[in-house]
C-alpha cells in the first residue's frame, strides 16, 4: 500500500478507504476540506501501487494497522468506505483493535458473489480499468458508474498501475459469498450507510439492514453512485463533519 496524509496528526483521525479503479488520491478533495480541523488518512490500496504484489484483505488491514501505529494514532473519529472500499473497511472495523467512532459508507459494494462468478469477472475488470489508463480516460464514460473529469485522473492512475496478478488476487478474497461480519451494536448506531437511488448499489440496501438493524440508511435522492463526493467534495466534507459532531445528517437539498 501506499500512504498520503493531510493535516496535523496531533488532531482527531479520519481514514479513508477508496474506491475500485482510482488511487487513494482520489480522496483528497474531500480530505482538503477536512484537514484544517483533521489528520486525514488516505492509503491506496496495493493492487494500484506499482511494483507492489497483492496478498490478502487480511494483510491490507495490517499494512492500514502498521501505518495508523507508526503515526500515533490512539483512535479513528471517523472512517469513510467508498463503493469497494466498504468490503475493506469492513474487514478493517471487525479486525482493528482501535477505537471507532462514526463511520460512513458511500454507496457500498456490498456484493456477495460466488467464487466462479468472481474468477471471470477478472479479465473484464481487468481490462475495463486498463483501459482507462490506455486511453487517457476516454472509455471512463462508457464502463464506469461516473464520467466526471474531476476523477479521471485518479482512474488514469490506478489503471496504469494496475496488473492483472494483483486483481486476480484481490477479487478472489473481497466481494465473498458469505455473511457480513458482526458489528456491535452500539457502532452500528453511528453507522452511515448511505445509497444514491439511481445507483445500481442501491440494490444491496435490504441485505445491510438485515445485516445492521441499528445503523443509518439515508437514500440521497436523485444521486448516482458516490456522485455528492465526486461534485460537492466540500459539501460532503461538511456531512461527514455534521456526523463526527452529532451523529446526525445535515440538512441536504436531495
Amino acid at each position: 500500500m501506499l500512504f498520503t496524509t493531510m493535516g496535523d496528526k496531533s488532531k482527531p483521525a479520519i481514514l479513508l478507504f477508496h474506491a475500485m479503479g482510482v488511487t487513494g488520491a482520489s480522496s483528497e478533495p474531500v480530505a482538503k476540506c477536512l484537514q484544517d480541523r483533521y489528520f486525514c488518512i488516505l492509503p491506496t490500496a496495493t493492487v494500484y501501487c506499482a511494483g507492489q504484489t497483492y496478498r490478502s484483505k487480511q494483510d491490507e488491514v495490517r499494512q492500514v494497522e502498521a501505518f495508523l501505529q507508526a503515526q500515533g494514532v490512539p483512535k479513528l473519529a471517523l472512517v469513510v468506505a467508498s463503493s469497494i472500499g466498504a468490503d475493506l473497511g469492513l474487514a478493517f472495523l471487525t479486525a482493528t483493535r482501535l477505537p471507532v467512532e462514526h463511520v460512513f459508507f458511500d454507496g457500498g459494494q456490498f456484493a456477495q458473489i460466488g467464487k466462479g462468478t468472481r474468477r471471470i469477472m477478472v479479465p473484464f475488470l481487468y481490462l475495463a480499468i486498463k483501459s482507462l489508463y490506455w486511453s487517457r480516460g476516454g472509455t471512463l464514460k462508457k464502463i464506469m458508474w461516473c464520467d466526471d473529469e474531476a476523477i479521471k485522473p485518479y482512474f488514469i492512475a490506478a489503471g496504469k498501475a494496475l496488473t492483472y496478478g494483483n486483481m486476480r488476487r484481490q477479487m478472489a478474497d473481497s466481494l465473498e459469498d458469505k455473511p457480513f461480519p458482526a458489528l456491535p451494536e452500539d457502532l452500528q448506531r453511528h453507522t452511515w450507510f448511505e445509497f444514491g437511488s439511481i445507483e445500481e448499489h442501491l440494490k444491496y440496501r435490504a441485505a445491510v439492514q438485515k445485516a445492521y438493524p441499528q445503523g443509518h440508511y439515508p437514500i440521497f435522492e436523485g444521486c448516482n453512485h458516490m456522485q455528492y463526493q465526486i461534485r460537492d467534495p466540500q459539501g460532503f466534507a461538511a456531512m461527514l463533519v455534521h456526523i463526527i459532531e452529532q451523529n446526525t445528517l445535515l440538512p441536504l437539498t436531495f
